[in-house]
């Protein structure tokens, strides 16, 4: 038997996540800062600025929470892993999922990382992406109720649709490197060129049944 946490082993199954959930308490930790009884749908103004920086920066920050080629083949329609920018209450084929209404468990659960990342890079994005929105003050959209894989296009923000692209748009990213560090992002963005490198040069196993004895 043999232990694995790629996000994708099996073709014919759903992959494996690494979902993470995240409130925040008051230092005595006796209050949760997330949690408003006056409000509507019980989110505090600061849950929702953190939520907003989340999917503000999600498609630039997206090869931290997918670091890997096999990452991708996770982020298909229909199997529970999230294909947008999206959030939702209790809404499973969004990329942030929120549990709201009891003071006490009320959440949100970042459903875009997968069991491939490194859990320190995943929640270092998830605090600094939602700090971001904190201190600029960002407004959340409306939740989505409906089936997110099944929206009209343009309704949310696409989301990288490879490690490639990932990479390039992390590249492209003015605000990574003001909130996780210049040094460190320049660093990562090199190690996942070095990676889609090496699966560009590799002959799979795909190719080889698909165009072996037909070319």
């Amino acid at each position: 038997m043999v232990a694995t946490f790629m996000a994708k082993p099996n073709q014919a199954l759903p992959g494996c996540s690494g979902h993470t959930h995240q409130s925040l308490w008051a230092h005595d930790h006796k209050k949760n800062l997330f949690y408003d009884e006056t409000d509507a749908s019980a989110m505090s103004p600061l849950m929702k600025q953190y939520l907003a920086g989340q999917l503000a920066l999600m498609p630039e920050l997206c090869a931290f929470v997918a670091p890997t080629v096999n990452s991708y083949k996770r982020m298909v329609p229909n199997t529970w892993a999230p294909t947008s920018a999206s959030w939702g209450r209790e809404n499973r084929t969004t990329s942030i999922r929120v549990i709201a209404g009891n003071p006490k468990t009320t959440r949100i659960e970042f459903r875009l990382a997968g069991a491939d990342m490194n859990p320190y890079l995943g929640m270092a994005t998830c605090l600094a992406s939602g700090l971001y929105g904190v201190e600029n003050q960002l407004e959340l959209p409306e939740a989505w109720q409906q089936n997110a894989y099944t929206a009209p296009e343009g309704t949310f923000a696409a989301l990288p649709r490879s490690l490639e692209e990932a990479t390039m748009r992390l590249r492209q990213s003015k605000i990574a490197p003001q909130i996780l560090g210049e040094e460190f992002v320049e660093h990562f963005i090199l190690t996942r060129d070095w990676e889609v490198r090496q699966y560009q040069q590799a002959v799979t196993d795909w190719e080889l049944k698909r165009y072996f004895e037909i070319i």
